[in-house]
């Protein structure tokens, strides 16, 4: 009896010891509102010849909102195609467990911003995405698998890697796990 309750204690306080500790990159609170935002975390990298794109995500709380930083980075000494985005576009995520949760966008179009360093054309593309309240709480419970973002063009979709070792950062993560880990960060 006592090995049982140890094991529902045990399973009852795993999840919470799960989470990572949360490092902000911005901290504001004074008379128009609060802002918390993390660092940004490496969610995909992809090199193929001279060809490098990553996607990045922060999460943010802005005066309660909880919302989603989505940064695409493209290199390459060719040249790069634009991806735009409007206020149609979404961004969807396939969790482990099967489910589908759709992000929406809210900002008006953009096409990044495009820069030239080191005989290497860089294309940046920013962009913010609200939580569905129905789905947030499953993002917390199962890894994410895949991602699909429609652009205003096109779809493209990124794997997740369950365990991802960095050549941009050198560093190793765990992509999956992320709003897992992190999205604890953002509640009110």
């Amino acid at each position: 009896m006592r090995f049982l309750l140890f094991c529902l204690l045990f399973l009852y306080f795993l999840p919470s010891t799960a989470q990572k500790r949360c490092e902000y990159d911005v901290e504001v609170n004074d008379s128009i509102g609060t802002l918390k935002t993390t660092k940004e975390f490496l969610m995909h990298e992809r090199k193929f010849g001279n060809n490098e794109s990553y996607v990045f995500f922060s999460l943010s709380n802005d005066n309660g909102t909880p919302v989603l930083n989505f940064q695409l980075v493209h290199k390459n000494s060719d040249f790069i195609k634009a991806y735009c985005i409007d206020a149609k576009t979404k961004l969807y995520l396939q969790l482990e467990n099967g489910k589908i949760i759709t992000m929406l966008h809210t900002d008006v179009e953009n096409c990044g911003s495009f820069m030239r360093n080191d005989e290497r054309n860089i294309r940046i593309l920013s962009a913010n995405f609200l939580f569905l309240k129905n789905n947030y709480d499953e993002l917390k419970s199962s890894p994410v698998v895949s991602m699909r973002v429609k652009y205003t063009t096109e779809s493209v979709d990124y794997l997740i890697k369950k365990e991802l070792q960095s050549e941009l950062l050198n560093q190793f993560s765990r992509p999956q796990n992320y709003f897992m880990d992190y999205l604890h960060c953002v509640e009110n």
